[in-house]
């Protein structure tokens, strides 16, 4: 039987840390292309991250601090924190929800994995 801490064979803290990457990813480019699994996971984190910069409040910004990485976006030169409070979230002010989008991809070459494109709506 199966580690219950174990998903997709790979162990709590390696899932984190690619969740926190590709969801930072994600809201600094507004779209990746990734396996079809992994796009079905971080849809909800994102979509929480940018509820958090909805609110606009001290504690939410901690929060998100805490969950996203810390990189330079390509805009402005602002990290990716700022840039979520200041430019992503005013553009979903009046939407209650939906703000990621997954579209099915043509399978991957090498391994035939099932791809999809993540994008911000």
């Amino acid at each position: 039987m199966a580690n219950p801490k174990q998903v997709f064979r790979r162990n709590t803290e390696w899932w984190n840390h690619v969740e926190r990457s590709l969801v930072t990813d994600l809201l600094i480019h507004g779209e990746i292309k990734t396996t079809l699994e992994r796009a079905k996971r971080i849809k909800s984190k994102a979509e929480k991250m940018i509820t958090l910069g909805k609110l606009n409040t001290l504690a939410s910004r901690r929060q998100a601090l805490k969950y996203l990485r810390l990189i330079p976006s390509k805009v402005a030169n602002k990290d990716s924190v700022q840039y979520l409070f200041d430019t992503i979230a005013p553009k979903y002010k009046n939407r209650a929800g939906g703000y990621t989008r997954i579209i099915k991809i043509q399978n991957r070459a090498g391994d035939n994995a099932k791809m999809a494109l993540i994008q911000l709506v």
